[in-house]
Protein backbone atom coordinates (compact mmCIF):
# COMPACT_ATOMS: atom_id res chain seq x y z
CA UNK A 1 0.00 0.00 0.00
CA UNK A 2 1.43 3.37 -1.04
CA UNK A 3 0.05 6.13 1.14
CA UNK A 4 -0.22 9.68 -0.21
CA UNK A 5 2.25 12.31 0.89
CA UNK A 6 1.21 14.41 3.84
CA UNK A 7 -0.58 17.67 3.07
CA UNK A 8 0.93 19.24 6.19
CA UNK A 9 4.60 18.18 6.30
CA UNK A 10 5.52 20.75 8.95
CA UNK A 11 2.74 19.78 11.35
CA UNK A 12 3.09 17.33 14.23
CA UNK A 13 1.40 17.06 17.61
CA UNK A 14 0.67 20.53 18.97
CA UNK A 15 2.98 21.93 21.61
CA UNK A 16 -0.03 22.25 23.94
CA UNK A 17 -0.75 18.53 23.83
CA UNK A 18 2.94 17.66 24.08
CA UNK A 19 3.61 19.76 27.16
CA UNK A 20 0.41 18.74 28.93
CA UNK A 21 1.29 15.07 28.39
CA UNK A 22 4.81 15.68 29.69
CA UNK A 23 3.41 17.44 32.74
CA UNK A 24 1.11 14.50 33.46
CA UNK A 25 3.95 11.99 33.07
CA UNK A 26 6.13 13.86 35.57
CA UNK A 27 3.34 15.02 37.93
CA UNK A 28 4.32 18.63 37.18
CA UNK A 29 2.13 21.66 37.84
CA UNK A 30 0.66 22.43 34.43
CA UNK A 31 0.99 26.15 33.66
CA UNK A 32 1.42 25.37 29.95
CA UNK A 33 -1.91 24.76 28.21
CA UNK A 34 -4.38 27.61 28.59
CA UNK A 35 -7.17 26.24 30.71
CA UNK A 36 -8.31 27.02 34.28
CA UNK A 37 -8.03 24.47 37.08
CA UNK A 38 -11.31 25.81 38.51
CA UNK A 39 -14.86 25.39 37.23
CA UNK A 40 -17.30 27.74 35.57
CA UNK A 41 -20.04 29.65 37.44
CA UNK A 42 -22.46 27.39 39.29
CA UNK A 43 -25.49 29.21 37.87
CA UNK A 44 -24.25 28.45 34.36
CA UNK A 45 -23.63 24.79 35.15
CA UNK A 46 -27.11 24.56 36.63
CA UNK A 47 -28.64 25.90 33.41
CA UNK A 48 -26.87 23.22 31.38
CA UNK A 49 -28.36 20.57 33.68
CA UNK A 50 -31.78 22.19 33.33
CA UNK A 51 -31.72 22.06 29.53
CA UNK A 52 -30.33 18.53 29.51
CA UNK A 53 -33.25 17.41 31.66
CA UNK A 54 -35.73 19.38 29.55
CA UNK A 55 -34.83 17.23 26.54
CA UNK A 56 -32.82 19.72 24.43
CA UNK A 57 -30.44 16.98 23.35
CA UNK A 58 -30.96 16.84 19.60
CA UNK A 59 -29.43 18.93 16.81
CA UNK A 60 -29.33 22.68 17.35
CA UNK A 61 -29.92 25.03 14.41
CA UNK A 62 -26.90 25.13 12.11
CA UNK A 63 -26.29 28.84 12.72
CA UNK A 64 -26.74 28.57 16.50
CA UNK A 65 -29.79 28.81 18.75
CA UNK A 66 -31.59 32.15 18.21
CA UNK A 67 -31.41 33.12 21.89
CA UNK A 68 -27.62 32.81 21.97
CA UNK A 69 -27.12 34.67 18.71
CA UNK A 70 -29.34 37.45 20.06
CA UNK A 71 -27.35 37.57 23.30
CA UNK A 72 -24.11 37.87 21.30
CA UNK A 73 -25.56 40.70 19.22
CA UNK A 74 -26.78 42.52 22.33
CA UNK A 75 -23.37 42.19 23.99
CA UNK A 76 -21.63 43.53 20.87
CA UNK A 77 -23.93 46.56 20.82
CA UNK A 78 -23.41 47.18 24.53
CA UNK A 79 -19.63 46.86 24.54
CA UNK A 80 -18.61 48.06 21.08
CA UNK A 81 -21.52 50.22 19.94
CA UNK A 82 -21.85 47.89 16.96
CA UNK A 83 -25.32 46.93 15.73
CA UNK A 84 -25.20 43.30 14.63
CA UNK A 85 -28.04 41.34 13.03
CA UNK A 86 -28.21 37.99 14.85
CA UNK A 87 -29.92 36.34 11.88
CA UNK A 88 -27.45 37.29 9.17
CA UNK A 89 -24.21 38.22 10.95
CA UNK A 90 -23.74 35.87 13.93
CA UNK A 91 -22.86 32.16 13.75
CA UNK A 92 -22.21 29.88 16.73
CA UNK A 93 -19.36 27.41 16.20
CA UNK A 94 -17.80 24.40 17.90
CA UNK A 95 -15.03 26.44 19.45
CA UNK A 96 -13.08 29.38 18.11
CA UNK A 97 -10.65 27.07 16.30
CA UNK A 98 -13.46 25.77 14.11
CA UNK A 99 -14.48 29.35 13.38
CA UNK A 100 -10.93 30.29 12.41
CA UNK A 101 -10.70 27.33 10.03
CA UNK A 102 -14.11 28.08 8.50
CA UNK A 103 -13.17 31.72 7.91
CA UNK A 104 -9.94 30.83 6.17
CA UNK A 105 -11.48 27.99 4.19
CA UNK A 106 -14.37 30.12 2.99
CA UNK A 107 -12.36 32.96 1.46
CA UNK A 108 -8.72 31.92 0.91
CA UNK A 109 -7.98 30.41 -2.50
CA UNK A 110 -4.92 28.93 -4.17
CA UNK A 111 -2.20 31.55 -4.54
CA UNK A 112 -3.70 34.01 -2.06
CA UNK A 113 -1.37 35.52 0.51
CA UNK A 114 -2.39 35.77 4.15
CA UNK A 115 -0.39 37.93 6.55
CA UNK A 116 0.11 36.68 10.11
CA UNK A 117 2.10 38.21 12.95
CA UNK A 118 4.63 36.02 14.74
CA UNK A 119 4.54 34.66 17.35
CA UNK A 120 1.22 33.41 15.95
CA UNK A 121 -1.33 30.96 17.33
CA UNK A 122 -0.50 27.67 15.68
CA UNK A 123 -3.81 26.87 13.97
CA UNK A 124 -3.61 29.73 11.46
CA UNK A 125 -0.88 28.43 9.16
CA UNK A 126 -2.18 24.86 8.61
CA UNK A 127 -5.62 26.19 7.67
CA UNK A 128 -4.10 28.63 5.19
CA UNK A 129 -1.86 25.99 3.60
CA UNK A 130 -4.66 23.41 3.33
CA UNK A 131 -6.61 25.95 1.29
CA UNK A 132 -3.72 26.67 -1.07
CA UNK A 133 -2.77 29.99 0.46
CA UNK A 134 0.70 31.32 1.19
CA UNK A 135 1.51 32.54 4.69
CA UNK A 136 3.43 35.79 4.97
CA UNK A 137 5.06 35.98 8.39
CA UNK A 138 5.75 39.37 9.97
CA UNK A 139 7.38 39.48 13.38
CA UNK A 140 5.91 41.60 16.16
CA UNK A 141 8.39 44.10 17.54
CA UNK A 142 10.27 43.36 20.72
CA UNK A 143 9.98 43.95 23.64
CA UNK A 144 6.37 45.17 23.46
CA UNK A 145 5.23 42.85 20.64
CA UNK A 146 3.56 45.63 18.69
CA UNK A 147 2.73 45.64 14.97
CA UNK A 148 5.14 47.52 12.70
CA UNK A 149 2.58 49.25 10.49
CA UNK A 150 5.08 50.36 7.87
CA UNK A 151 6.34 46.79 7.59
CA UNK A 152 2.75 45.61 7.11
CA UNK A 153 2.11 48.18 4.40
CA UNK A 154 5.28 47.13 2.58
CA UNK A 155 4.28 43.45 2.73
CA UNK A 156 0.90 43.99 1.09
CA UNK A 157 0.34 43.52 -2.65
CA UNK A 158 -2.34 42.48 -5.14
CA UNK A 159 -2.19 38.88 -3.87
CA UNK A 160 -2.87 39.82 -0.24
CA UNK A 161 -6.24 38.27 0.54
CA UNK A 162 -6.35 38.56 4.33
CA UNK A 163 -4.61 39.88 7.43
CA UNK A 164 -5.01 37.88 10.65
CA UNK A 165 -4.99 39.89 13.87
CA UNK A 166 -5.07 38.63 17.45
CA UNK A 167 -5.73 40.93 20.38
CA UNK A 168 -5.39 40.39 23.28
CA UNK A 169 -2.53 38.38 21.89
CA UNK A 170 -1.68 34.76 22.54
CA UNK A 171 1.08 33.97 23.46
CA UNK A 172 2.56 37.38 24.36
CA UNK A 173 -0.28 39.11 26.26
CA UNK A 174 0.06 42.32 24.22
CA UNK A 175 -3.03 44.30 23.19
CA UNK A 176 -3.94 46.58 20.31
CA UNK A 177 -4.76 50.22 21.08
CA UNK A 178 -7.22 52.64 19.52
CA UNK A 179 -4.24 54.14 17.69
CA UNK A 180 -3.48 50.71 16.25
CA UNK A 181 -6.99 50.58 14.82
CA UNK A 182 -6.35 54.00 13.24
CA UNK A 183 -3.21 52.62 11.61
CA UNK A 184 -5.02 49.50 10.41
CA UNK A 185 -7.74 51.59 8.81
CA UNK A 186 -5.14 53.66 6.98
CA UNK A 187 -3.19 50.63 5.75
CA UNK A 188 -6.17 48.79 4.25
CA UNK A 189 -7.98 51.84 2.85
CA UNK A 190 -8.53 51.50 -0.89
CA UNK A 191 -7.85 47.73 -0.90
CA UNK A 192 -10.06 44.64 -0.93
CA UNK A 193 -8.11 42.96 1.85
CA UNK A 194 -10.21 41.01 4.35
CA UNK A 195 -9.55 40.85 8.09
CA UNK A 196 -9.75 37.95 10.51
CA UNK A 197 -9.70 39.17 14.10
CA UNK A 198 -9.10 36.52 16.77
CA UNK A 199 -10.59 38.11 19.90
CA UNK A 200 -11.09 35.11 22.18
CA UNK A 201 -9.54 36.99 25.13
CA UNK A 202 -11.70 40.09 24.54
CA UNK A 203 -12.79 40.27 28.19
CA UNK A 204 -9.29 39.94 29.63
CA UNK A 205 -7.71 43.39 29.12
CA UNK A 206 -6.01 45.13 32.03
CA UNK A 207 -5.27 48.67 30.82
CA UNK A 208 -8.60 49.77 29.42
CA UNK A 209 -11.43 48.46 27.25
CA UNK A 210 -10.81 45.93 24.49
CA UNK A 211 -10.32 47.52 21.06
CA UNK A 212 -12.45 45.19 18.96
CA UNK A 213 -12.54 45.66 15.21
CA UNK A 214 -16.31 45.89 15.69
CA UNK A 215 -15.77 49.39 17.09
CA UNK A 216 -14.82 50.70 13.64
CA UNK A 217 -17.37 50.47 10.77
CA UNK A 218 -14.58 50.71 8.17
CA UNK A 219 -12.95 47.62 9.70
CA UNK A 220 -16.10 45.69 10.63
CA UNK A 221 -17.41 45.84 7.07
CA UNK A 222 -14.57 43.58 5.90
CA UNK A 223 -13.88 41.59 9.07
CA UNK A 224 -14.60 38.19 10.53
CA UNK A 225 -14.49 38.67 14.31
CA UNK A 226 -14.07 35.40 16.23
CA UNK A 227 -14.52 34.90 19.97
CA UNK A 228 -15.04 32.12 22.51
CA UNK A 229 -17.18 31.41 25.54
CA UNK A 230 -14.66 28.94 26.95
CA UNK A 231 -12.15 31.63 27.89
CA UNK A 232 -14.81 33.94 29.35
CA UNK A 233 -16.72 31.41 31.44
CA UNK A 234 -13.87 29.06 32.50
CA UNK A 235 -15.34 26.23 30.41
CA UNK A 236 -12.77 25.57 27.69
CA UNK A 237 -13.89 21.95 27.38
CA UNK A 238 -17.29 22.94 26.07
CA UNK A 239 -15.77 24.25 22.82
CA UNK A 240 -18.34 26.93 22.02
CA UNK A 241 -17.29 29.95 19.99
CA UNK A 242 -18.79 32.30 17.46
CA UNK A 243 -18.08 34.42 14.41
CA UNK A 244 -19.49 37.87 13.63
CA UNK A 245 -19.21 39.04 10.03
CA UNK A 246 -21.15 41.13 7.49
CA UNK A 247 -24.00 39.27 5.76
CA UNK A 248 -22.14 38.57 2.50
CA UNK A 249 -19.13 37.14 4.37
CA UNK A 250 -21.37 35.21 6.78
CA UNK A 251 -23.06 33.49 3.82
CA UNK A 252 -19.69 32.14 2.69
CA UNK A 253 -18.64 31.29 6.24
CA UNK A 254 -21.78 29.24 6.86
CA UNK A 255 -21.30 27.25 3.67
CA UNK A 256 -18.17 25.75 5.19
CA UNK A 257 -19.35 25.69 8.81
CA UNK A 258 -22.32 23.49 7.96
CA UNK A 259 -20.03 20.78 6.60
CA UNK A 260 -17.40 21.05 9.33
CA UNK A 261 -19.54 20.54 12.42
CA UNK A 262 -23.04 21.54 11.26
CA UNK A 263 -24.02 22.59 14.77
CA UNK A 264 -22.79 22.94 18.34
CA UNK A 265 -23.99 21.16 21.49
CA UNK A 266 -27.58 22.23 22.06
CA UNK A 267 -28.14 22.42 25.86
CA UNK A 268 -24.88 24.29 26.39
CA UNK A 269 -25.91 26.94 23.85
CA UNK A 270 -29.23 27.47 25.62
CA UNK A 271 -27.51 27.72 29.01
CA UNK A 272 -24.99 30.24 27.68
CA UNK A 273 -27.79 32.33 26.19
CA UNK A 274 -29.43 32.62 29.60
CA UNK A 275 -26.18 33.37 31.42
CA UNK A 276 -24.88 35.97 28.97
CA UNK A 277 -28.23 37.77 29.19
CA UNK A 278 -28.82 37.47 32.95
CA UNK A 279 -25.28 37.80 34.34
CA UNK A 280 -23.44 40.47 32.32
CA UNK A 281 -21.45 41.30 35.45
CA UNK A 282 -19.44 38.13 34.89
CA UNK A 283 -17.71 39.32 31.71
CA UNK A 284 -17.64 42.92 32.93
CA UNK A 285 -15.76 41.90 36.09
CA UNK A 286 -13.46 39.40 34.38
CA UNK A 287 -10.56 41.87 33.90
CA UNK A 288 -10.42 42.48 37.66
CA UNK A 289 -10.67 38.75 38.38
CA UNK A 290 -7.71 37.87 36.17
CA UNK A 291 -5.71 40.99 37.01
CA UNK A 292 -5.68 39.81 40.63
CA UNK A 293 -4.28 36.46 39.50
CA UNK A 294 -1.72 38.12 37.22
CA UNK A 295 -0.59 40.41 40.02
CA UNK A 296 -0.40 37.55 42.51
CA UNK A 297 1.70 35.43 40.16
CA UNK A 298 4.01 38.33 39.33
CA UNK A 299 4.37 39.23 43.02
CA UNK A 300 5.19 35.61 43.87
CA UNK A 301 7.76 35.53 41.04
CA UNK A 302 9.41 38.84 41.94
CA UNK A 303 12.20 37.11 43.87
CA UNK A 304 12.88 34.58 41.11
CA UNK A 305 15.65 34.74 38.51
CA UNK A 306 13.09 35.20 35.73
CA UNK A 307 12.68 38.66 34.18
CA UNK A 308 9.27 39.85 33.03
CA UNK A 309 6.86 42.70 32.37
CA UNK A 310 3.28 42.07 33.51
CA UNK A 311 0.99 41.02 30.65
CA UNK A 312 -1.47 43.63 29.37
CA UNK A 313 -4.07 41.06 28.38
CA UNK A 314 -4.97 37.33 28.28
CA UNK A 315 -4.23 34.98 31.17
CA UNK A 316 -0.67 34.30 30.02
CA UNK A 317 2.59 35.70 31.34
CA UNK A 318 5.84 35.66 29.37
CA UNK A 319 9.05 35.25 31.35
CA UNK A 320 12.66 35.55 30.26
CA UNK A 321 14.94 32.81 31.60
CA UNK A 322 18.23 34.23 30.24
CA UNK A 323 19.76 34.40 33.72
CA UNK A 324 18.90 30.79 34.49
CA UNK A 325 19.78 28.54 31.54
CA UNK A 326 21.00 30.78 28.69
CA UNK A 327 22.64 27.83 26.96
CA UNK A 328 19.25 26.16 26.45
CA UNK A 329 16.80 27.07 23.72
CA UNK A 330 13.24 27.54 24.92
CA UNK A 331 12.03 24.08 23.92
CA UNK A 332 14.86 22.47 25.88
CA UNK A 333 14.23 24.79 28.81
CA UNK A 334 10.48 24.04 28.88
CA UNK A 335 11.22 20.32 28.94
CA UNK A 336 13.82 20.76 31.69
CA UNK A 337 11.45 22.92 33.68
CA UNK A 338 8.77 20.24 33.49
CA UNK A 339 10.90 17.20 34.20
CA UNK A 340 13.38 18.65 36.73
CA UNK A 341 11.59 21.55 38.42
CA UNK A 342 8.02 20.26 38.23
CA UNK A 343 6.33 23.17 36.43
CA UNK A 344 5.21 23.04 32.79
CA UNK A 345 5.40 26.07 30.47
CA UNK A 346 5.13 26.69 26.74
CA UNK A 347 8.18 27.67 24.65
CA UNK A 348 7.57 30.72 22.45
CA UNK A 349 9.77 29.79 19.48
CA UNK A 350 7.20 27.26 18.24
CA UNK A 351 4.90 30.17 17.35
CA UNK A 352 7.45 31.65 14.91
CA UNK A 353 8.41 30.85 11.34
CA UNK A 354 11.93 32.17 12.03
CA UNK A 355 12.39 32.43 15.81
CA UNK A 356 14.51 35.35 17.01
CA UNK A 357 17.29 35.01 19.56
CA UNK A 358 15.32 35.22 22.78
CA UNK A 359 14.81 33.12 25.90
CA UNK A 360 11.09 33.25 26.66
CA UNK A 361 8.49 30.82 27.97
CA UNK A 362 4.77 31.32 28.58
CA UNK A 363 3.01 30.52 31.84
CA UNK A 364 -0.78 30.32 32.26
CA UNK A 365 -2.03 31.98 35.45
CA UNK A 366 -5.69 30.94 35.05
CA UNK A 367 -5.25 28.77 38.13
CA UNK A 368 -6.33 28.66 41.74
CA UNK A 369 -4.21 30.86 43.98
CA UNK A 370 -2.90 27.77 45.74
CA UNK A 371 -1.72 26.34 42.41
CA UNK A 372 0.08 29.58 41.53
CA UNK A 373 1.68 29.75 44.96
CA UNK A 374 2.92 26.16 44.73
CA UNK A 375 4.27 26.70 41.22
CA UNK A 376 6.03 29.95 42.17
CA UNK A 377 7.70 28.27 45.14
CA UNK A 378 9.25 25.72 42.78
CA UNK A 379 10.26 28.36 40.23
CA UNK A 380 11.83 30.66 42.80
CA UNK A 381 14.11 27.86 44.00
CA UNK A 382 15.89 27.68 40.64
Amino acid sequence: MHYPETKLPKVGTTIFTEMSQLAAQHSAINLSQGFPDFDGPLALLDRVTYYLEQGHNQYAPMTGVPALRSAIALKSAKLYDCKVDPETEVTVTSGATEALFAVIGSVVCSGDEVIVFDPAYDSYEPAIELNGGKVIHLALGSPDFAIDWQQLKSAMNDRTRMIILNSPHNPTGSVMSAEDLDQLEAVIKGTDVLLLSDEVYEHICYDGPHQSLLRRPALAERAFVVSSFGKTYHTTGWKVGYCIAPPALTVEFRKLHQYLTFCTVHPVQLALADFVRDFPEHYLELPVFYKQKRDLFCQLMASSRFRFTPARGTYFQLMDYSEIKPEMNDVEFARWLTTEVGVAAIPISVFYDCPPEQRLVRFCFAKDDATLTQAAEKLCKI
